[in-house]
């Protein structure tokens, strides 16, 4: 009830984080808008989504005319960090390459790990199932086991994994969503930085630097454009890629070309995950979107990231994101919890890049623009250190940030925040944060 003695009406939201959803009331005349990416598709079951797409190619024949007896094949897919339900996508696949004659021992998956640490047997199991465990030979990627197949001209050499260079098929599987500095996730990413060394990661991703390396920007994007040139020096015969929705249901399928289909699939990301804003809020509520996205701070930053373009200057973001494994790059907490401020941070990268640091440098100037607070497992005192404000609910950090910032306050409220983009009717967006 208020001053007058009108009783407020509260908004109730839930939150993914981890596994779990936790809750948050709003004032129903605060709440500016609680924004979801799009359902463009109708709820179709998603095993017809994906045959349709395995049997309706895009740019490409069907994978079964693609592979021939005789040839090894190489299956790519996404490590623990990312959604890619690869083990409801992979029959798919099998059904393929068993009608061209493929026997199973011909057949092997590189988890694509790109710098992330190695899946155990248990990891591996609940990924891609136990039938696909049994049926097919499946390794980690090692960064360290590369052959140098090329250099782009960018100049990023080119070393991927051997086993998959020295395959004759590269199938690669993928989710696509939006992707804060090479466009989208998805396509030739499997590839590289997906199976490259650190090396060619560190120097690919070093063009992150620049304004054109932005999210659902392709054309013109050095990173994007980068890693598809040397994923092309490798080979990728043939891409299943998917879109999944908050509750990893498969909304979206695309199959073929490693480019063709995968700007299809670029273009459906687009129309779902942008949503029109009558202007920027002073409060933003990001959940990351649950596990895995929230497994660690080096994935929950995607969601800050998006969060940023629907802030305005001197607003606050409150990222909700488990985080159980801690920050999930060493190179990264370094240089959150030592360097003492994010100018200095962006100083730091700006006399030389380092991949870690890059993270640190892409979280420093969203400080810039707004104060973070997060609600997670790390605790207060490495929360403080890394110079955000620790909450160990969302409501406390919602009124919290009522007090510092008044009881008018607008708030915007993200539930999937690394999957959604604003268009801003009065065009205040702040594109200028993006890393230059």
């Amino acid at each position: 009830m208020n001053m007058i003695g009108e009783f407020v009406k509260m908004v109730q939201i839930l939150l993914p984080y981890g596994k779990n959803e936790i809750p948050v009331e709003i004032a129903e005349e605060n709440l500016l808008g609680i924004y979801y990416p799009k359902q463009v598709v109708d709820q179709t079951d998603e095993q017809h989504i994906m045959q349709f797409a395995i049997q309706n190619p895009i740019g490409s024949a069907p994978l079964r005319e693609i592979v021939h007896r005789g040839q090894k094949v190489a299956i790519v897919t996404s490590d623990l960090t990312r959604p890619t339900p690869t083990e409801r996508m992979l029959p798919f696949i099998a059904a393929e390459l068993e009608a061209a004659g493929i026997p199973d021992e011909d057949v092997f998956l590189v988890l694509a790990l790109g710098l992330h640490r190695p899946m155990d047997p248990e990891e591996m199991q609940k990924a891609v199932s136990r039938p696909f465990i049994q049926r097919y030979r499946i390794i980690n990627h090692d960064p360290s086991e590369v052959l140098r197949i090329g250099v782009t001209r960018r100049g990023t050499p080119v070393d991927i994994f051997r086993p998959l260079v020295e395959a004759d098929v590269r199938i690669c599987l993928g989710n696509i969503e939006f992707h804060y500095f090479a466009g989208f996730s998805g396509g030739a990413k499997a590839i590289l930085p997906g199976c490259a060394s650190r090396e060619t990661v560190t120097a690919n991703h070093s063009w992150m630097v620049y304004p054109q390396a932005s999210a659902m920007r392709i054309e013109g994007n050095p990173v994007r454009e980068d890693l598809e040139e040397g994923a092309a020096m490798v080979g990728v015969d043939f891409i299943f890629n998917v879109i999944v929705d908050g509750s990893h249901r498969i909304v979206g399928a695309y199959a073929g070309d490693v480019i063709a289909a995968h700007r299809r699939g670029c273009q459906a990301v687009i129309e779902r995950g942008t949503v029109d804003i009558p202007y920027q809020g002073d409060i933003i509520i990001a959940s990351a979107g649950g596990y895995p996205k929230d497994i660690n701070l080096y994935q929950a930053h995607k969601g800050l990231e998006n969060a940023k373009y629907f802030v305005r200057e001197g607003g606050e973001i409150i990222l909700v994101a488990e985080c159980i494994e801690g920050f999930g790059n060493k190179m990264m907490e370094s240089w959150m919890r030592e360097i003492p401020s994010a100018d200095a941070v962006l100083e730091k990268i700006k006399k030389g890049f380092v991949l870690g640091g890059h993270k640190a440098a892409a979280i420093a100037l969203i400080e810039k623009h707004a104060s973070i607070s997060l609600v997670s497992s790390l605790d207060d005192t490495t929360v403080r250190q890394i110079r955000w404000f620790p909450f160990p609910t969302v409501q406390t950090a919602l009124n919290e940030a009522l007090i510092r910032i008044g009881e008018d306050a607008k708030v915007i409220v993200l539930p999937q925040a690394g999957s959604i983009l604003p268009k801003v009717k009065d065009d205040k967006v702040k594109s200028e944060i993006a890393i230059r």
